[in-house]
Formats: structure tokens, sequence, C-alpha cells
């Protein structure tokens, strides 16, 4: 086994995840002098629909040294403060998953607690009112949030929503000027070593051969290295999660920009709605077992709030990931290395996380097996941390005498989220996991959101009677009103930064 360092890595495939992995190794690795290439063909088109992110995309564009307001600016981007769920428990009921935190814990006492014990004494504010995300989304404002929170009460971030492919053109230009190449061309044969099975160099239509010592496969759904090459299988998640189809249409926007994603549940699954500056994303993600094609894009269609702007873009997918994200000096990203339907916007931020988690395990021409076993093992608990999560947005829904949604209201939970659900409903608790995606005020707004409560709070709650409550949690609801009046217009917020907004 040599212990070489590695020279050279070899993107394959271009797009969101090439360019995100082209930039960010370029920036975290520039001490080490790599060549790094991206190899692409402009022949192969790009799904393009990863236009919401969550706020871990904030730390992304501070470590390849991008200015949020660039991005806005040169992707026609917006804000988001989170996604509203539309008729997700039943039709005409919506709740709100934010990017902060509720209210202020008391005594060691979480606050949904104190919440739990006003509402059963016949308190009727949402859970939303104690958050400042979930205030400058529905008043449609902008807010950056304060590095030095006085407490919990101003605990909140936002995301982007932005064009895929001007973000991906950015990605580029950026990469580029760190010195990052760029091979135009169509990949037609990939080359291994026959003693040790790792990828050596592939081979273009011109008869181009490019080499690398590491290989990372963001060829999309054809997973041409980590899957055709390297063949490790694919694991199904259909039962778990049965949408294998979707259907995106832009359109003209005819309305304000909302600093929100909306998913709306539809008869199959379900529609988002992106507002960016030039356009509307919308798509509809849904089971073909349930729903033609044509149906799909006819019920897109009638939806739409404008004007389409490009042909309807139809994509076939299956929930799962591949066996092993990394195989010998093979590593996957994005789409080549497993899909997550787009429910919360985790498509850029699954790339981002597998960059990170490969900077402290980065190996040497050995590829010690023990790396990549760490690696795989890391990426599956992500993966199946957040299906367990999207698996959460189905199962307590009460749509009723509806054949997809009685269909998936009926699939038996994992048994990691089995545990949850059964520590939230007998005591309000949250089961923490090693590499959960989501924290426990995400969990808490499905929770609420579907009404799916302990059937009461703790009682350490107890400590505080329900005058002092009220009182308290007024408080906080002022304070709230208080931040609020130092928002501005989400709409001037653009103008003023990125130069656009309705």
């Amino acid at each position: 086994m040599t212990h070489a360092p590695i020279r050279s890595i070899t993107i394959v495939g271009g797009g969101t995840a090439g360019w995100m992995a082209a930039t960010w190794l370029a920036r975290r690795f520039a001490h080490l002098r790599l060549v790094i290439t991206v190899v692409e063909s402009a022949a192969i088109g790009t799904v393009g629909v990863g236009e919401a992110t969550v706020p871990a995309i904030r730390d992304f564009l501070a470590a390849v040294e991008l200015g949020e307001a660039e991005v806005l600016r040169e992707t026609e981007g917006t804000i988001k403060y989170g996604i509203r769920f539309r008729d997700w428990q039943r039709d005409g009921h919506d709740f709100f998953h934010p990017f902060g935190l509720y209210g202020v814990a008391a005594r060691g006492v979480a606050f949904h607690h104190y919440w739990l014990k006003l509402r059963q004494a016949g308190d009727p504010t949402s859970l939303g009112a104690y958050c400042v995300a979930t205030q400058l989304a529905e008043r449609n404002l902008f807010l950056p949030p304060t590095e030095r929170p006085a407490n919990d009460l101003g605990v909140f971030n936002f995301a982007l929503h932005f064009d895929a492919s001007k973000f991906a053109a950015l990605l580029k230009r950026l990469a580029l000027a760190n010195h990052v190449r760029h091979v135009e061309g169509r990949i037609t044969e990939v080359l291994r070593d026959g003693e040790r099975g790792a990828v050596n160099a592939v081979r273009l239509e011109d008869d181009t051969r490019v080499e690398g010592d590491l290989w990372i496969d963001c060829s999309g759904f054809r997973s041409l290295l980590l899957g055709e090459a390297m063949e490790v299988p694919y694991v199904d998640w259909r039962r778990w999660l049965p949408c294998d189809r979707a259907v995106a249409i832009p359109c003209r926007a005819s309305g304000p920009h909302r600093p929100l994603t909306t998913a709306t549940a539809r008869p199959a699954g379900w529609q988002w709605h992106i507002p960016l500056r030039h356009r509307t994303g919308n798509g509809y993600v849904y089971c073909s077992d349930f729903a033609s094609d044509d149906e799909a894009e006819t019920l897109l269609r009638e939806s739409l709030e404008g004007e389409p702007l490009a042909p309807a873009n139809r994509l076939r997918f299956t929930a799962g990931h591949r066996a092993r994200f990394w195989e010998k000096n093979v590593v996957g990203l994005g789409l080549a290395s497993g899909f997550l339907e787009p429910l919360e916007s985790t498509s850029i931020s699954l790339i981002q996380s597998g960059l990170d988690r490969l900077a402290p395990l980065f190996p040497d021409q050995g590829f010690d097996p023990r790396l990549a076993a760490t690696y795989n093992r890391q990426s599956v608990l992500e993966f199946e941390r957040i299906r367990d999560f999207l698996l959460l947005h189905y199962l307590p829904n009460r749509r009723e005498g509806e054949p997809f949604w009685d269909a998936i209201r009926a699939v038996p939970p994992t048994d990691g989220l089995q545990a949850k659900l059964d520590a939230w409903r007998a005591a309000g608790e949250f089961v923490r996991r090693e590499w959960d995606t989501f924290q426990d005020a995400s969990w808490l707004s499905l929770y609420a959101g579907f009404d799916d409560l302990p059937a009461r709070p703790s009682p350490l709650a107890d400590q505080y009677d329900v005058a002092t409550l009220t009182d308290s949690l007024t408080r906080m609801r002022e304070a709230i009103a208080g931040t609020l009046r130092l928002a501005e217009p989400h709409q001037d917020f653009l103008r003023r930064v990125a130069g656009g907004g309705q």
C-alpha cells in the first residue's frame, strides 16, 4: 500500500453537485496544490430543479467566499425562512416549518411544555406565534439573525431560493478563477486498475484520456462511476417513500416574492412553489401508482399562477441511496449517491455534508478502506435520518378517502421513527440520534402542525401556574413584535442588495 499523497481530483459531471464540489475542494485544499478537473458534457442535461435550500447553504457560501448578496443578484434569488405545508393534515389546514426556535425554556423545562399547558387551559395561540422566523415569513419581512441573541427567542436563520442553473454557472466561474480545469466531452469508457479495481482514467468521445487519483462522481441519476463502473448496488426505499415521479414547469410570478417555500398536498403526492425574482418554480412530486404522467402534468399546469415559461421537465427516480457512497477511490455526491424527494430541500445540503465529511477523512493514494467505511456509515445514517423525517410528513395525515394518502398513512414507521414517536407521544420528549439533520424545533413544527401532541405536558411544567405562564408568554410575543419592527419588507431588501423584487 502506497502512502503517496493525492495529487489530483477528477470530478465527473458538472451541474450543481459538480461545481459545488469543485469550488469547495479548490478552497478547502488550496494548500495541497491539487490538480482539480471537472469533466462534463454539454450534451448531457442536468436536473436543474434544486432551487430551495436550508440554512447550511450560508456556511457553504462562506467556505467558498461567495457573498450572499452576490448569489441573490446572480441567481435571481430570494430569501427563505422555512416551508409552508398546505392541506397536508386535511384540506384548508396549513402549518409552517421555520428555520428557528420556539419560545424560551425555563427551569430546565422545554418551552413547548409550557405552551401545551396553556393550550390545554384554553389558550388558542399557535406555536408559530413564538418563532421569529415564522413571523417574518408570514409578514413578508427580512431581518438577518443576530450573532449573539439574548436568548432562544432570538435564534433563527434563513436560507436561499435560487435558479439552480444560474447558481451552477456562478460556481463554475468561481472554480475556474481558482484554477480548476474544465474538460468538455462525453465519457465513453471508464478505465479501471485490473488489480485494485480503482478508477484510473476516463476516455472521451474524441479519445482524450483524463486521469485522476481521487474521483468524485457527480454524474446524476446515471451514477456513471459509483453505480455503473464500480457496480455499487442501490438501496430502494419506495416502501417508505413511494413517490417516484416529478414534473416541473416554471412560470411567470403573479404576486410578491414571499420568503418561504410552499409544499401543497395533491391527490398523488405534493406540489412545490418556489418564488424567484424572474419566475416561480413549480413542480409536482407524485407516485406513479396513483397518477399517470399526463394526469400529473395537467394538474400542475392548471395550478400555475402565471404563463408557463418552459416545457414540462419530467423526472423519474427511486428514493434511496447507493449501498456505499465511497468505493475504492470513488466518492459519490448528489444524485449519483442517492435521492430523497425534495420535500425539505435537502438535495443541496446533502452535497454539502458529503463534502464536509470528506475533509477529515481525506485519503492518500493507499485509500485505507477504514476511511471509506467510516464515510459510508455516516452517509447512510444521514440519509436514514432524513428519510424518517420525510416519512413523518405523511404518516399523520387525515386525508381519508384518498387512495394515495390512505396508503401512505398505513406505512409502518421505521424502528428509528417509531422510537421518536413513542417518546414524543408519551412524554413530549425528543429522541436525538447521531447524524440527525433536523433538530428538535423541526420535529416540533411537524408534531404541532399535525396536532400530534402528547396527552399532557410534562409534570415539571406545573412549577408555574396558568396566570404566570400567560404573562410570561405574552411578554415573549411582545418581544418578537419588537424584533419585527427592526425588519424591512422582503421586496425592499431584494431591491437594495440584488436590484430586483416586486
